[in-house]
């Protein structure tokens, strides 16, 4: 996957892909398109049309690839909290065996093997609990699936394009 970068004196975005870091500088910045150098007041309205389209189509882009990432981040935990809810599964699977071995044992002999068997059921069972309570915990943190950083990105972009409109 392509990282969306630029030097930070473009005044554009920045984004990671080994976190949710995204980096944004605050305020117009300055403009360099073509020939021109000046201020945004002395740019011909098709100037500044171009540069509007410039800036949205890399701001677009930059917010893409941050939903892409907060995706990303969270399907790994959920891939996570699957896992750990399997093991749980399996676990409290050999533990309902360990307790029928258990009850054979002990209506077959009354003597040492069935407590044996049973202590090795209460460990599966405590093993598949923390497993269940970790994959609790995983699906909890992977959900909703929502890309939230990119959903609070765009809506201040909506924001600043609107504030801008209003100048």
């Amino acid at each position: 996957m392509s990282q969306p970068t630029s030097s930070p004196s473009s005044g554009a975005t920045a984004a990671s892909a080994d976190g949710l870091s995204v980096h944004r500088t605050e305020g117009p910045g300055p403009v360099a398109t073509g020939a021109r150098q000046g201020s945004p007041a002395d740019a011909s309205v098709g100037q500044l049309v171009s540069d509007l389209t410039q800036h949205m189509s890399r701001l677009v882009r930059d917010e893409v690839a941050l939903a892409q990432m907060d995706l990303k981040e969270k399907g790994k935990k959920a891939g996570l909290g699957i896992g750990a809810f399997s093991v749980a599964g399996l676990l409290a699977f050999f533990g309902i065996g360990a307790v029928v071995t258990t009850a054979i044992l002990a209506l077959s002999l009354v003597v040492s093997p069935w407590l044996a068997a049973l202590i090795v059921a209460v460990v599966l069972f405590a093993l598949a609990a923390v497993a269940g309570l970790v994959g609790k915990k995983e699906i909890e943190q992977a959900t909703p699936p929502v890309p939230e950083a990119a959903v609070e990105g765009v809506k201040k972009d909506v924001d600043a394009v609107k504030e801008g409109f209003r100048r």
